[in-house]
Protein backbone atom coordinates (compact mmCIF):
# COMPACT_ATOMS: atom_id res chain seq x y z
CA UNK A 1 0.00 0.00 0.00
CA UNK A 2 2.88 2.36 0.77
CA UNK A 3 4.32 1.70 -2.69
CA UNK A 4 0.91 2.50 -4.23
CA UNK A 5 0.62 5.76 -2.25
CA UNK A 6 4.05 6.90 -3.49
CA UNK A 7 3.15 6.07 -7.09
CA UNK A 8 -0.22 7.84 -6.83
CA UNK A 9 1.53 10.97 -5.48
CA UNK A 10 3.95 10.87 -8.41
CA UNK A 11 1.08 10.57 -10.88
CA UNK A 12 -0.68 13.58 -9.33
CA UNK A 13 2.45 15.69 -9.70
CA UNK A 14 2.39 15.09 -13.46
CA UNK A 15 -0.82 17.10 -13.91
CA UNK A 16 -0.04 20.70 -14.79
CA UNK A 17 -2.31 23.66 -14.19
CA UNK A 18 -3.87 25.39 -17.22
CA UNK A 19 -1.57 28.01 -18.64
CA UNK A 20 -2.64 30.82 -20.92
CA UNK A 21 0.78 32.40 -21.02
CA UNK A 22 2.57 32.01 -24.37
CA UNK A 23 5.80 30.02 -24.37
CA UNK A 24 8.91 30.97 -26.23
CA UNK A 25 8.47 30.23 -29.90
CA UNK A 26 4.73 29.61 -29.46
CA UNK A 27 1.89 32.08 -29.86
CA UNK A 28 -0.34 30.25 -27.37
CA UNK A 29 -0.09 27.21 -25.08
CA UNK A 30 -2.65 25.42 -22.96
CA UNK A 31 -2.62 22.13 -21.13
CA UNK A 32 -6.08 20.67 -20.50
CA UNK A 33 -6.31 19.82 -16.80
CA UNK A 34 -9.41 17.93 -15.65
CA UNK A 35 -11.23 18.82 -12.45
CA UNK A 36 -9.88 15.97 -10.33
CA UNK A 37 -9.30 15.39 -6.65
CA UNK A 38 -6.99 12.47 -7.41
CA UNK A 39 -5.47 11.32 -10.69
CA UNK A 40 -7.30 8.02 -10.22
CA UNK A 41 -10.71 9.77 -10.00
CA UNK A 42 -10.94 11.11 -13.59
CA UNK A 43 -13.74 13.60 -12.87
CA UNK A 44 -14.88 16.25 -15.37
CA UNK A 45 -17.43 18.93 -14.40
CA UNK A 46 -19.84 20.78 -16.66
CA UNK A 47 -21.11 23.73 -14.64
CA UNK A 48 -23.25 26.51 -16.12
CA UNK A 49 -24.04 27.47 -19.68
CA UNK A 50 -22.96 25.25 -22.57
CA UNK A 51 -21.02 27.59 -24.88
CA UNK A 52 -18.03 27.34 -27.21
CA UNK A 53 -15.50 28.01 -24.45
CA UNK A 54 -16.99 25.45 -22.06
CA UNK A 55 -17.31 22.92 -24.87
CA UNK A 56 -13.66 23.33 -25.88
CA UNK A 57 -12.55 22.80 -22.27
CA UNK A 58 -14.71 19.69 -21.72
CA UNK A 59 -13.68 18.14 -25.06
CA UNK A 60 -9.99 18.74 -24.29
CA UNK A 61 -10.33 17.15 -20.84
CA UNK A 62 -12.08 14.08 -22.22
CA UNK A 63 -9.46 13.58 -24.93
CA UNK A 64 -6.68 14.13 -22.36
CA UNK A 65 -8.09 11.48 -20.01
CA UNK A 66 -8.65 9.01 -22.84
CA UNK A 67 -5.05 9.42 -23.97
CA UNK A 68 -3.91 8.75 -20.39
CA UNK A 69 -5.86 5.49 -20.17
CA UNK A 70 -8.53 4.58 -22.77
CA UNK A 71 -9.94 1.72 -20.69
CA UNK A 72 -10.48 3.57 -17.42
CA UNK A 73 -13.92 5.17 -16.88
CA UNK A 74 -14.53 8.92 -16.73
CA UNK A 75 -17.21 10.62 -14.63
CA UNK A 76 -18.92 13.70 -16.12
CA UNK A 77 -20.87 15.73 -13.53
CA UNK A 78 -23.53 17.97 -15.11
CA UNK A 79 -25.17 21.05 -13.57
CA UNK A 80 -26.26 23.06 -16.59
CA UNK A 81 -29.27 25.02 -17.90
CA UNK A 82 -28.22 24.13 -21.47
CA UNK A 83 -27.00 26.47 -24.17
CA UNK A 84 -25.57 26.26 -27.67
CA UNK A 85 -26.65 23.23 -29.70
CA UNK A 86 -23.43 23.07 -31.73
CA UNK A 87 -21.25 23.41 -28.62
CA UNK A 88 -23.26 20.71 -26.87
CA UNK A 89 -23.11 18.34 -29.82
CA UNK A 90 -19.32 18.73 -29.87
CA UNK A 91 -19.27 17.36 -26.31
CA UNK A 92 -21.79 14.64 -27.15
CA UNK A 93 -19.83 13.48 -30.20
CA UNK A 94 -16.67 13.33 -28.08
CA UNK A 95 -18.47 11.22 -25.45
CA UNK A 96 -19.35 8.66 -28.10
CA UNK A 97 -16.03 9.02 -29.96
CA UNK A 98 -13.55 8.23 -27.18
CA UNK A 99 -12.90 4.67 -26.01
CA UNK A 100 -13.17 5.46 -22.29
CA UNK A 101 -16.67 4.80 -20.92
CA UNK A 102 -18.18 8.07 -19.63
CA UNK A 103 -20.61 7.94 -16.73
CA UNK A 104 -22.87 11.01 -16.51
CA UNK A 105 -24.21 12.32 -13.20
CA UNK A 106 -26.76 15.15 -12.86
CA UNK A 107 -26.32 17.40 -9.84
CA UNK A 108 -28.71 20.34 -9.56
CA UNK A 109 -30.15 20.51 -13.05
CA UNK A 110 -29.67 19.15 -16.54
CA UNK A 111 -31.85 21.22 -18.84
CA UNK A 112 -32.03 21.46 -22.62
CA UNK A 113 -28.60 20.48 -24.00
CA UNK A 114 -27.57 19.46 -20.48
CA UNK A 115 -30.27 16.76 -20.51
CA UNK A 116 -29.08 15.44 -23.86
CA UNK A 117 -25.53 15.07 -22.51
CA UNK A 118 -26.87 13.34 -19.40
CA UNK A 119 -28.89 10.96 -21.56
CA UNK A 120 -25.94 10.36 -23.90
CA UNK A 121 -23.63 8.83 -21.28
CA UNK A 122 -22.50 5.21 -21.19
CA UNK A 123 -25.48 2.84 -21.14
CA UNK A 124 -26.18 1.73 -17.58
CA UNK A 125 -24.02 4.52 -16.13
CA UNK A 126 -26.31 7.55 -16.33
CA UNK A 127 -27.22 8.83 -12.90
CA UNK A 128 -28.95 11.70 -11.14
CA UNK A 129 -29.09 12.79 -7.53
CA UNK A 130 -32.46 12.62 -5.70
CA UNK A 131 -33.32 16.33 -5.98
CA UNK A 132 -32.08 16.88 -9.51
CA UNK A 133 -34.23 18.67 -12.08
CA UNK A 134 -34.21 17.59 -15.72
CA UNK A 135 -35.84 19.47 -18.57
CA UNK A 136 -36.17 18.62 -22.26
CA UNK A 137 -37.56 20.71 -25.11
CA UNK A 138 -37.12 21.45 -28.80
CA UNK A 139 -34.36 23.85 -29.95
CA UNK A 140 -35.19 27.51 -30.35
CA UNK A 141 -33.64 30.26 -32.45
CA UNK A 142 -34.28 33.38 -34.44
CA UNK A 143 -32.97 35.10 -37.54
CA UNK A 144 -33.44 38.48 -39.19
CA UNK A 145 -32.75 39.12 -42.85
CA UNK A 146 -34.08 38.47 -46.30
CA UNK A 147 -37.06 36.16 -46.66
CA UNK A 148 -35.02 33.57 -48.56
CA UNK A 149 -32.37 33.51 -45.81
CA UNK A 150 -35.04 33.18 -43.11
CA UNK A 151 -36.43 30.17 -44.99
CA UNK A 152 -32.96 28.61 -45.12
CA UNK A 153 -32.46 29.03 -41.36
CA UNK A 154 -35.97 27.69 -40.66
CA UNK A 155 -35.12 24.55 -42.64
CA UNK A 156 -31.87 24.18 -40.70
CA UNK A 157 -33.49 24.45 -37.28
CA UNK A 158 -36.05 21.81 -38.30
CA UNK A 159 -33.17 19.54 -39.37
CA UNK A 160 -31.44 20.08 -36.02
CA UNK A 161 -34.67 19.41 -34.12
CA UNK A 162 -35.08 16.05 -35.88
CA UNK A 163 -31.43 15.20 -35.22
CA UNK A 164 -31.76 15.94 -31.49
CA UNK A 165 -34.99 13.95 -31.25
CA UNK A 166 -33.25 10.97 -32.86
CA UNK A 167 -30.43 11.20 -30.31
CA UNK A 168 -32.91 11.17 -27.41
CA UNK A 169 -34.77 8.26 -29.00
CA UNK A 170 -31.52 6.31 -29.36
CA UNK A 171 -30.51 6.67 -25.71
CA UNK A 172 -33.86 6.37 -23.92
CA UNK A 173 -33.94 2.97 -22.23
CA UNK A 174 -37.72 2.80 -22.54
CA UNK A 175 -38.93 2.38 -26.15
CA UNK A 176 -40.42 5.54 -27.69
CA UNK A 177 -41.39 6.22 -31.29
CA UNK A 178 -39.88 9.28 -32.95
CA UNK A 179 -43.36 10.81 -33.04
CA UNK A 180 -43.71 10.32 -29.27
CA UNK A 181 -40.34 11.96 -28.66
CA UNK A 182 -41.28 14.90 -30.89
CA UNK A 183 -44.52 15.38 -28.95
CA UNK A 184 -42.65 15.23 -25.64
CA UNK A 185 -40.17 17.88 -26.84
CA UNK A 186 -42.86 20.23 -28.16
CA UNK A 187 -42.85 22.37 -25.01
CA UNK A 188 -40.61 22.69 -21.94
CA UNK A 189 -40.96 19.37 -20.12
CA UNK A 190 -39.68 19.44 -16.53
CA UNK A 191 -39.25 16.30 -14.48
CA UNK A 192 -37.74 15.18 -11.20
CA UNK A 193 -35.30 12.34 -10.66
CA UNK A 194 -37.98 9.64 -10.38
CA UNK A 195 -39.79 10.74 -13.54
CA UNK A 196 -36.50 10.90 -15.47
CA UNK A 197 -35.79 7.34 -14.36
CA UNK A 198 -39.24 6.16 -15.44
CA UNK A 199 -38.84 7.89 -18.81
CA UNK A 200 -35.46 6.21 -19.39
CA UNK A 201 -33.28 9.35 -19.40
CA UNK A 202 -31.19 7.98 -16.52
CA UNK A 203 -30.44 4.48 -15.26
CA UNK A 204 -30.29 5.05 -11.52
CA UNK A 205 -30.93 7.62 -8.78
CA UNK A 206 -27.95 7.94 -6.46
CA UNK A 207 -28.35 8.64 -2.73
CA UNK A 208 -24.61 8.22 -2.21
CA UNK A 209 -21.64 8.59 -4.51
CA UNK A 210 -20.61 5.50 -6.45
CA UNK A 211 -16.96 5.06 -5.53
CA UNK A 212 -15.72 4.04 -8.97
CA UNK A 213 -12.29 5.41 -8.07
CA UNK A 214 -12.00 3.00 -5.17
CA UNK A 215 -12.70 0.04 -7.43
CA UNK A 216 -10.04 1.22 -9.85
CA UNK A 217 -7.63 1.78 -6.92
CA UNK A 218 -8.07 -1.79 -5.71
CA UNK A 219 -7.57 -3.11 -9.23
CA UNK A 220 -4.49 -0.91 -9.69
CA UNK A 221 -3.08 -1.88 -6.28
CA UNK A 222 -3.52 -5.58 -7.12
CA UNK A 223 -1.67 -5.03 -10.39
CA UNK A 224 1.22 -3.50 -8.45
CA UNK A 225 1.30 -6.46 -6.07
CA UNK A 226 1.39 -8.96 -8.94
CA UNK A 227 4.03 -7.12 -10.94
CA UNK A 228 6.10 -5.82 -8.01
CA UNK A 229 6.00 -8.91 -5.84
Amino acid sequence: MQRYAVLKKALRSQLRAPSLAPRRGMSHAWTPTPFVTETIERIVCLNGQVDESTSASIVAQLLFLEAENPEKPIQLYINSPGGSVTAGLAIYDTLTYIQSPVATICIGQAASMGSLLLCGGEAGKRYCLPHSSIMVHQPSGGYFGQASDIAIHATEILRVRKQLNQIYQKHLTKPHSLEAVEKMMERDYFMGAKEALELGLVDQILDQRLDLGAKESKKFDRTLEISGG
